[in-house]
């Protein structure tokens, strides 16, 4: 086997770790990722936008939900010193690179754990949910995801995603069914940003 070629040098340079340095609503951040993970040499353009439209008060006890390496979930850590941000995922991985930036940015006001949607989450109430949500996920599935949204909310409590413009319509028919209510926050060509309250 040629060990030497160019190929096989090239996929050892894969298993390295990579690093996102970047600033995100005005905050210093840094994420360590690997290949495999979501959108792993740069925060993704819905993330970004999600996070340019988001209000966030300085005791919200926040969720992300599916939080990949932690874009979402450690921003909200970060603007929210006062509260505990919780970041899940259904893939191991996911999880073991949240836990290394949890320690890469000093970030003591959160944690993160394997949990099938809402699945391990137990009774807690947030403030503040947020999901990037992928756009093949399926409709039983964000269904499940609104229904333990709404059920894992404080009254008042906020649900913040965004998702591929395409599915725009079905998100806002969805959030109306299940919230009674659905704010579309900014639509950009290829991302929407919505909300809903917990009445």
């Amino acid at each position: 086997m040629p060990s030497s070629s160019k190929y096989f040098q090239n996929v050892e340079q894969y298993r390295k770790d990579m690093l996102i340095k970047t600033e995100l609503c005005q905050q210093s951040m840094q994420f360590c990722t690997t290949w495999g993970l979501f959108s792993p040499r740069a925060i993704d353009e819905g993330s970004k936008l999600l996070l340019e439209h988001i209000k966030v008060n300085s005791d919200d006890n926040c969720l992300d939900i599916g939080c990949g390496y932690g874009p979402l979930g450690l921003t909200l850590a970060k603007l929210a010193p006062a509260g505990k941000t919780t970041l899940i995922d259904k893939d191991f991985v996911a999880v073991n690179y949240t836990e290394k930036n949890i320690k890469l940015n000093h970030l003591k006001n959160c944690e993160t754990f394997l949990s099938n949607g809402f699945d391990h989450v137990d009774a807690r109430k947030f403030d503040l949910i947020v999901s990037n949500i992928p756009a093949k996920v399926g409709n039983e599935l964000l269904s499940l995801f609104l229904i333990d949204a709404l059920n894992h909310l404080q009254p008042g409590g906020r649900f913040y995603v965004v998702t591929i413009t395409g599915i725009r319509k079905y998100i806002e028919r969805s959030f109306k069914e299940v919230f009674g209510h659905y704010k579309k926050v900014k639509q950009g060509k290829a991302y929407t940003v919505a909300m809903t309250i917990k009445q």
